[in-house]
């Protein structure tokens, strides 16, 4: 099989990551365009075939040598038949994606959320490898999450399995959240939750922190911000941070207890923290989680990044229409 190549796909609102793989998880050609969201995204399964397409003749190979295309959408995938219920950013509502893919790129096509393919691809060959049991939370402008229990992701009763992000952390007065409800942990733990946190902290509090001076330049106004602060000993952004890290910290404790994960892989932009997040979560789920799961856990900082999706898709195609 080491002849065939996957095709691993990861569809966002903004870019499509592509890459051909081989059989062992090794990116050999990786590319990107931009999303064409225009007519609420009917055009983006004719792009990604043609992508395909234009790479294969780019490397001059032929389709033969591509056994079938893993893809990661955003929103809640339907298992049975590879449609995208609802994706928002993209404008699709009950779109059928591996249907359409299929007739555009002749090849066999697997589709699922694109949290979950993030974290097969960390399986596989990330911060998680060699781990049957893993739980990933991507923390990005959202906060993502994907569970695996022996080996399989999980999808549950109708493919909504693992929103970490929508959580309940404040069960009253808490923040909006753009599901619907509010309090949510994405409203707390993502990119644009801990900003909201900092610039609350700056607006109803005196205690003196470089942010103030940063507060009005909201454009260049991030959580690496706050997190670069943390590394100064800024008390206002160690008191935010200790705030973000309390709960994610517990929400990752009440989940694993549940679960019962070996590893606890946290990815996305927020995750570039590395130690400044890592540290002051792990005290906290350590506090939170029932002692044995505590000590059958080990969290850590995801390592393929960007590529996480991609590989994931491959490793879905490679298990699907692959030769085990």
């Amino acid at each position: 099989m080491d002849e065939k190549w996957l095709v691993g796909v990861d569809l966002g609102g903004t870019t499509i990551k592509m890459a051909f793989i081989n059989y062992y998880g090794e990116i050999l050609y990786k590319w990107e365009v931009p999303t064409d969201k225009t007519e609420n995204g009917r055009k983006i399964p004719i792009q990604i075939a043609k992508a395909v397409v234009t790479k294969l003749e780019e490397i001059n190979e032929p389709k033969s040598r591509l056994l079938g295309i893993g893809i990661g959408a955003p929103g809640p995938v339907n298992a049975a038949n590879g449609s995208i219920d609802v994706a928002v950013n993209l404008g699709w509502k009950d779109f059928p994606l591996k249907d359409i893919l299929e007739v555009e790129v002749n090849l066999p096509v697997v589709v699922d959320n694109d949290a979950n393919i993030a974290a097969i691809g960390e399986m596989w060959k990330g911060a998680g490898e060699g781990a049957k049991e893993l739980l990933a939370v991507t923390l990005g402008t959202g906060v993502g999450g994907g569970v695996i229990a022996n080996g399989q992701i999980v999808h549950g009763a109708n493919g909504a399995a693992g929103e970490i992000g929508h959580i309940t952390s404040i069960p009253e007065g808490g923040s909006r959240c753009n599901c619907g409800k509010s309090g949510c942990l994405e409203t707390i733990s993502s990119a644009t939750g801990i900003v909201r946190v900092a610039l609350e902290e700056i607006a109803n509090t005196s205690t003196p922190s470089v942010l103030r001076d940063l507060y009005n330049d909201e454009k260049h106004f991030s959580s690496k911000t706050v997190f670069d602060a943390v590394k100064e000993n800024d008390p206002l952004a160690l008191k935010v941070v200790d705030h973000v890290a309390f709960h994610l910290g517990l929400a990752l404790a009440n989940i694993a207890n549940g679960l019962n994960p070996e590893k606890i892989v946290i990815g996305g932009g927020v995750s570039k923290a590395g130690d400044t997040l890592l540290k002051p979560v792990t005290a906290y789920f350590n506090k939170f989680a029932f002692p044995r799961v505590a000590d059958g856990a080990e969290l850590t900082i995801a390592t393929l990044g960007n590529d996480a999706g991609v590989i994931g898709g491959a490793w879905l195609a490679r298990s699907k229409f692959g030769v085990n």
